[in-house]
Protein backbone atom coordinates (compact mmCIF):
# COMPACT_ATOMS: atom_id res chain seq x y z
CA UNK A 1 0.00 0.00 0.00
CA UNK A 2 1.27 3.47 -0.89
CA UNK A 3 1.27 5.75 2.12
CA UNK A 4 2.69 9.01 3.44
CA UNK A 5 2.45 9.76 7.16
CA UNK A 6 3.12 13.05 8.94
CA UNK A 7 3.78 13.11 12.67
CA UNK A 8 4.89 15.50 15.40
CA UNK A 9 6.86 14.83 18.56
CA UNK A 10 4.59 16.25 21.27
CA UNK A 11 6.17 19.12 23.17
CA UNK A 12 9.29 19.13 20.99
CA UNK A 13 10.25 21.33 18.00
CA UNK A 14 10.59 18.27 15.77
CA UNK A 15 8.42 16.76 13.06
CA UNK A 16 8.67 13.65 10.98
CA UNK A 17 7.35 12.11 7.78
CA UNK A 18 7.41 8.61 6.37
CA UNK A 19 6.63 7.61 2.80
CA UNK A 20 6.37 4.11 1.37
CA UNK A 21 5.71 3.47 -2.32
CA UNK A 22 4.80 -0.06 -3.31
CA UNK A 23 2.15 -0.60 -6.02
CA UNK A 24 2.70 2.83 -7.59
CA UNK A 25 6.47 2.35 -7.73
CA UNK A 26 6.13 -1.09 -9.32
CA UNK A 27 3.64 0.29 -11.83
CA UNK A 28 6.08 3.03 -12.81
CA UNK A 29 8.93 0.56 -13.30
CA UNK A 30 6.75 -1.79 -15.33
CA UNK A 31 5.93 1.00 -17.78
CA UNK A 32 9.15 2.99 -17.89
CA UNK A 33 12.19 2.07 -19.96
CA UNK A 34 15.11 4.29 -20.81
CA UNK A 35 14.46 5.75 -24.25
CA UNK A 36 18.02 7.10 -24.27
CA UNK A 37 19.45 3.68 -23.43
CA UNK A 38 18.16 1.82 -26.48
CA UNK A 39 14.80 0.90 -24.97
CA UNK A 40 16.29 -1.19 -22.16
CA UNK A 41 15.28 -0.99 -18.52
CA UNK A 42 17.32 1.31 -16.33
CA UNK A 43 20.29 -0.32 -14.59
CA UNK A 44 19.66 -1.23 -10.90
CA UNK A 45 21.61 1.75 -9.45
CA UNK A 46 19.63 4.14 -11.68
CA UNK A 47 16.33 2.58 -10.63
CA UNK A 48 17.38 2.87 -6.99
CA UNK A 49 18.36 6.54 -7.45
CA UNK A 50 15.03 7.35 -9.10
CA UNK A 51 13.14 5.57 -6.32
CA UNK A 52 14.99 7.55 -3.67
CA UNK A 53 14.33 10.76 -5.60
CA UNK A 54 10.60 9.95 -5.81
CA UNK A 55 10.47 9.33 -2.05
CA UNK A 56 12.48 12.47 -1.26
CA UNK A 57 10.42 14.62 -3.61
CA UNK A 58 7.18 13.48 -1.98
CA UNK A 59 8.55 14.15 1.51
CA UNK A 60 9.64 17.64 0.49
CA UNK A 61 6.37 18.35 -1.32
CA UNK A 62 4.34 17.24 1.72
CA UNK A 63 6.41 19.49 3.99
CA UNK A 64 5.46 22.64 2.08
CA UNK A 65 2.37 24.82 2.06
CA UNK A 66 2.72 25.31 -1.66
CA UNK A 67 0.31 24.91 -4.58
CA UNK A 68 2.60 23.81 -7.36
CA UNK A 69 5.03 21.26 -8.69
CA UNK A 70 8.24 20.39 -6.90
CA UNK A 71 10.90 19.21 -9.33
CA UNK A 72 14.03 17.51 -8.02
CA UNK A 73 16.80 17.27 -10.63
CA UNK A 74 20.23 15.68 -10.50
CA UNK A 75 22.60 16.70 -13.30
CA UNK A 76 26.18 15.65 -13.87
CA UNK A 77 28.99 14.45 -16.11
CA UNK A 78 28.72 10.71 -15.45
CA UNK A 79 26.74 8.08 -17.37
CA UNK A 80 23.56 9.56 -15.88
CA UNK A 81 23.38 13.01 -17.39
CA UNK A 82 20.02 13.87 -15.83
CA UNK A 83 17.61 12.35 -13.32
CA UNK A 84 14.26 14.01 -12.57
CA UNK A 85 11.51 13.47 -10.00
CA UNK A 86 8.40 15.63 -10.24
CA UNK A 87 5.73 15.74 -7.53
CA UNK A 88 2.41 17.57 -7.47
CA UNK A 89 0.39 18.98 -4.53
CA UNK A 90 -1.93 15.94 -4.66
CA UNK A 91 1.18 13.73 -4.15
CA UNK A 92 1.14 12.35 -7.67
CA UNK A 93 4.66 11.76 -8.95
CA UNK A 94 6.71 10.71 -11.96
CA UNK A 95 10.42 10.18 -12.60
CA UNK A 96 12.80 9.75 -15.51
CA UNK A 97 16.51 9.77 -16.34
CA UNK A 98 18.78 10.32 -19.31
CA UNK A 99 21.48 7.64 -19.41
CA UNK A 100 24.31 7.93 -21.95
CA UNK A 101 26.77 5.26 -20.83
CA UNK A 102 27.22 1.94 -19.07
CA UNK A 103 26.39 1.84 -15.36
CA UNK A 104 28.14 -0.61 -13.05
CA UNK A 105 25.86 -2.66 -10.81
CA UNK A 106 27.51 -1.26 -7.68
CA UNK A 107 27.73 2.37 -8.85
CA UNK A 108 27.08 5.01 -6.22
CA UNK A 109 26.13 8.65 -6.62
CA UNK A 110 29.62 9.87 -7.54
CA UNK A 111 30.05 7.25 -10.27
CA UNK A 112 26.59 7.99 -11.65
CA UNK A 113 26.61 11.78 -11.78
CA UNK A 114 29.77 13.32 -10.37
CA UNK A 115 32.73 11.72 -12.15
CA UNK A 116 34.44 15.03 -12.88
CA UNK A 117 33.13 16.84 -9.81
CA UNK A 118 30.62 18.89 -11.81
CA UNK A 119 27.40 17.25 -10.59
CA UNK A 120 24.71 19.31 -8.90
CA UNK A 121 21.19 19.03 -7.53
CA UNK A 122 18.46 21.54 -8.40
CA UNK A 123 15.16 21.93 -6.58
CA UNK A 124 12.49 23.92 -8.41
CA UNK A 125 9.14 25.10 -7.05
CA UNK A 126 6.80 25.96 -9.92
CA UNK A 127 3.45 27.48 -8.83
CA UNK A 128 0.34 26.21 -10.60
CA UNK A 129 -1.02 29.76 -10.65
CA UNK A 130 2.22 31.39 -11.84
CA UNK A 131 1.61 34.92 -13.05
CA UNK A 132 3.01 36.33 -16.33
CA UNK A 133 6.66 37.18 -15.81
CA UNK A 134 6.86 35.26 -12.54
CA UNK A 135 9.77 32.83 -12.38
CA UNK A 136 9.77 29.55 -10.45
CA UNK A 137 11.85 29.45 -7.29
CA UNK A 138 15.04 27.45 -7.80
CA UNK A 139 17.81 26.33 -5.45
CA UNK A 140 21.03 24.58 -6.43
CA UNK A 141 23.55 22.61 -4.40
CA UNK A 142 26.71 20.81 -5.56
CA UNK A 143 27.18 17.08 -5.06
CA UNK A 144 29.96 17.67 -2.56
CA UNK A 145 30.22 18.92 1.01
CA UNK A 146 31.77 22.06 2.44
CA UNK A 147 35.24 20.49 2.30
CA UNK A 148 34.77 19.47 -1.36
CA UNK A 149 34.45 15.80 -0.46
CA UNK A 150 32.06 13.93 -2.80
CA UNK A 151 28.68 13.10 -1.29
CA UNK A 152 27.85 9.44 -1.88
CA UNK A 153 24.15 9.42 -1.03
CA UNK A 154 21.16 11.47 -2.14
CA UNK A 155 20.12 11.86 1.50
CA UNK A 156 23.42 13.65 2.25
CA UNK A 157 22.94 16.00 -0.69
CA UNK A 158 19.43 16.99 0.40
CA UNK A 159 20.41 17.37 4.06
CA UNK A 160 23.20 19.69 2.90
CA UNK A 161 20.74 21.62 0.73
CA UNK A 162 18.22 22.07 3.55
CA UNK A 163 20.94 23.28 5.91
CA UNK A 164 22.58 25.68 3.44
CA UNK A 165 19.50 27.01 1.65
CA UNK A 166 16.74 26.76 4.25
CA UNK A 167 18.72 26.82 7.54
CA UNK A 168 16.87 23.69 8.64
CA UNK A 169 18.37 20.76 10.52
CA UNK A 170 17.19 17.70 8.60
CA UNK A 171 17.83 13.98 8.77
CA UNK A 172 16.86 11.84 5.78
CA UNK A 173 16.94 8.08 5.33
CA UNK A 174 16.15 6.89 1.79
CA UNK A 175 16.10 3.48 0.12
CA UNK A 176 14.65 1.85 -3.00
CA UNK A 177 14.68 -1.45 -4.85
CA UNK A 178 12.45 -2.92 -7.54
CA UNK A 179 9.59 -3.49 -5.08
CA UNK A 180 9.56 -0.50 -2.73
CA UNK A 181 10.77 3.10 -2.59
CA UNK A 182 10.69 4.65 0.86
CA UNK A 183 11.96 7.54 2.94
CA UNK A 184 12.01 8.95 6.46
CA UNK A 185 12.41 12.68 7.13
CA UNK A 186 13.09 14.23 10.55
CA UNK A 187 13.22 18.01 10.73
CA UNK A 188 13.68 20.66 13.39
CA UNK A 189 10.89 23.21 13.63
CA UNK A 190 11.13 26.80 14.95
CA UNK A 191 11.03 27.04 18.71
CA UNK A 192 8.48 29.87 18.66
CA UNK A 193 4.84 29.61 17.71
CA UNK A 194 2.82 26.74 19.13
CA UNK A 195 0.29 27.08 16.32
CA UNK A 196 3.04 26.46 13.80
CA UNK A 197 4.00 23.23 15.55
CA UNK A 198 0.42 22.05 15.62
CA UNK A 199 0.11 22.58 11.88
CA UNK A 200 3.48 21.02 11.18
CA UNK A 201 4.56 24.06 9.20
CA UNK A 202 7.73 26.14 9.13
CA UNK A 203 7.24 29.92 8.92
CA UNK A 204 10.53 31.07 10.35
CA UNK A 205 14.00 29.87 11.28
CA UNK A 206 16.04 30.01 14.46
CA UNK A 207 19.55 30.21 13.08
CA UNK A 208 21.14 30.09 16.51
CA UNK A 209 19.57 26.65 16.97
CA UNK A 210 21.18 25.07 13.90
CA UNK A 211 22.95 21.94 15.05
CA UNK A 212 22.39 22.80 18.72
CA UNK A 213 18.89 21.59 19.54
CA UNK A 214 19.29 18.58 21.81
CA UNK A 215 15.82 17.20 21.10
CA UNK A 216 16.36 17.21 17.36
CA UNK A 217 19.87 15.78 17.68
CA UNK A 218 18.63 12.93 19.85
CA UNK A 219 15.76 12.04 17.53
CA UNK A 220 17.99 12.38 14.46
CA UNK A 221 20.41 9.89 16.02
CA UNK A 222 17.54 7.46 16.51
CA UNK A 223 16.48 7.92 12.88
CA UNK A 224 20.05 7.26 11.72
CA UNK A 225 19.90 3.76 13.23
CA UNK A 226 17.27 2.78 10.66
CA UNK A 227 18.84 0.57 8.01
CA UNK A 228 17.89 0.56 4.33
CA UNK A 229 16.65 -3.01 4.72
CA UNK A 230 14.35 -2.05 7.59
CA UNK A 231 13.04 0.97 5.71
CA UNK A 232 12.14 -1.25 2.74
CA UNK A 233 10.77 -4.21 4.68
CA UNK A 234 8.82 -2.64 7.56
CA UNK A 235 5.50 -0.81 7.39
CA UNK A 236 5.43 2.86 8.54
CA UNK A 237 3.76 2.04 11.88
CA UNK A 238 6.40 -0.61 12.58
CA UNK A 239 9.22 1.82 11.79
CA UNK A 240 7.80 4.51 14.07
CA UNK A 241 7.47 2.01 16.93
CA UNK A 242 10.93 0.60 16.29
CA UNK A 243 12.56 4.05 16.44
CA UNK A 244 10.39 6.22 18.66
CA UNK A 245 8.60 3.94 21.12
CA UNK A 246 9.71 6.14 24.03
CA UNK A 247 8.40 9.35 22.41
CA UNK A 248 4.88 10.77 22.41
CA UNK A 249 3.81 11.15 18.79
CA UNK A 250 0.87 12.90 17.20
CA UNK A 251 0.17 11.11 13.93
CA UNK A 252 -1.93 12.76 11.22
CA UNK A 253 -4.29 11.13 8.74
CA UNK A 254 -2.37 9.06 6.17
CA UNK A 255 -2.11 10.39 2.62
CA UNK A 256 -1.88 8.32 -0.54
CA UNK A 257 0.83 9.10 -3.13
CA UNK A 258 0.29 7.79 -6.65
CA UNK A 259 2.13 7.48 -9.92
CA UNK A 260 0.62 9.72 -12.59
CA UNK A 261 1.98 11.15 -15.81
CA UNK A 262 0.72 14.40 -17.28
CA UNK A 263 1.57 13.53 -20.87
CA UNK A 264 -1.26 13.45 -23.44
CA UNK A 265 -1.79 13.39 -27.19
CA UNK A 266 -2.83 17.04 -27.08
CA UNK A 267 0.42 18.03 -25.34
CA UNK A 268 2.45 16.13 -27.94
CA UNK A 269 0.44 17.75 -30.73
CA UNK A 270 1.29 21.15 -29.29
CA UNK A 271 4.98 20.21 -29.20
CA UNK A 272 4.84 19.17 -32.86
CA UNK A 273 3.19 22.46 -33.81
CA UNK A 274 6.03 24.21 -32.01
CA UNK A 275 8.57 22.40 -34.21
CA UNK A 276 6.91 23.79 -37.31
CA UNK A 277 5.37 22.28 -40.43
CA UNK A 278 8.66 22.03 -42.35
CA UNK A 279 10.53 20.05 -39.69
CA UNK A 280 7.64 17.70 -38.96
CA UNK A 281 7.05 17.30 -42.70
CA UNK A 282 10.68 16.24 -43.15
CA UNK A 283 10.22 13.65 -40.42
CA UNK A 284 7.13 12.29 -42.16
CA UNK A 285 9.02 12.02 -45.45
CA UNK A 286 11.88 10.19 -43.78
CA UNK A 287 9.98 7.79 -41.52
CA UNK A 288 6.40 7.81 -42.72
CA UNK A 289 5.12 9.01 -39.35
CA UNK A 290 6.05 11.16 -36.36
CA UNK A 291 6.54 9.06 -33.24
CA UNK A 292 7.07 10.66 -29.84
CA UNK A 293 7.70 8.72 -26.64
CA UNK A 294 7.09 10.12 -23.16
CA UNK A 295 10.30 10.11 -21.14
CA UNK A 296 8.35 9.71 -17.91
CA UNK A 297 5.94 6.85 -18.56
CA UNK A 298 7.06 5.37 -21.87
CA UNK A 299 3.75 6.06 -23.63
CA UNK A 300 4.12 6.32 -27.42
CA UNK A 301 2.21 8.83 -29.52
CA UNK A 302 2.14 8.32 -33.30
CA UNK A 303 1.04 10.85 -35.88
CA UNK A 304 0.65 9.67 -39.49
CA UNK A 305 0.65 12.06 -42.49
CA UNK A 306 -3.09 12.67 -42.18
CA UNK A 307 -2.74 13.51 -38.46
CA UNK A 308 0.12 15.91 -39.14
CA UNK A 309 -1.72 17.61 -41.99
CA UNK A 310 -4.68 18.15 -39.70
CA UNK A 311 -2.45 19.76 -37.06
CA UNK A 312 -1.13 22.45 -39.36
CA UNK A 313 -4.30 22.82 -41.46
CA UNK A 314 -6.14 23.78 -38.29
CA UNK A 315 -3.53 26.46 -37.60
CA UNK A 316 -3.76 27.87 -41.13
CA UNK A 317 -7.54 28.06 -40.95
CA UNK A 318 -7.50 30.27 -37.84
CA UNK A 319 -8.50 33.88 -38.60
CA UNK A 320 -5.83 36.57 -38.19
CA UNK A 321 -5.35 37.86 -34.66
CA UNK A 322 -6.73 41.32 -35.57
CA UNK A 323 -10.05 39.84 -36.70
CA UNK A 324 -10.54 38.01 -33.39
CA UNK A 325 -10.85 41.16 -31.29
CA UNK A 326 -14.60 41.61 -31.08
Amino acid sequence: MDQLLKFLFEGLPVRGMLVRLGPSWRELLSRRVSVSDGGHAFAPPVRALLGEMAAAGLLMQASLKFNGALVLQMQGDGPVRLAVAETQPDLSFRVTAKVVGAVADDARLEALLNVGGQGHCTITLDPLDRQPGQQPYQGVVALHGDQREPLQQLSEVLEHYMLQSEQLDTRLVLAANDEVAAGLLIQRLPLSGAANLAAGLRVGVDEDQIGRNEDFNRIAMLAATLTAEELLMLQPAQIMHRLFWQETLRVFEPMTPRFACRCSRNRVAGMLRGLGADEVGSLIEERGEAEVGCDFCGAMYRFDPVDVAALFTADRQKPPASSQVH
